[in-house]
């Protein structure tokens, strides 16, 4: 599942994995995944240049490609 992938990238890159929470925003063809994680630990999940959250939204693509949807990562401060 494209929720549980995302959460557990998500809490292996953080100080708080507690913290970390993934909201799932489900439409006909497209879904639309909120990442939530503590005020301390955006900037490790966004990483230098948006590296990090770009290489995320890539693996979700291609994860909802195969399941034939779309998925759109957002980071939620």
């Amino acid at each position: 599942d494209m929720k549980e992938m995302i959460e557990t990238i998500a809490q292996a890159l953080v100080d708080q994995p507690e913290r970390v929470s993934v909201k799932e925003i489900g439409g006909v063809h497209t879904s639309i995944l909120e990442l939530t994680v503590a005020k301390t630990d955006i900037g490790k999940v966004i990483g230098k240049q948006g590296r990090t959250v770009s290489a995320l939204r890539t693996l979700l693509s291609a994860v909802s490609a195969k399941a034939k949807k779309r998925a759109v990562l957002e980071v939620v401060e």
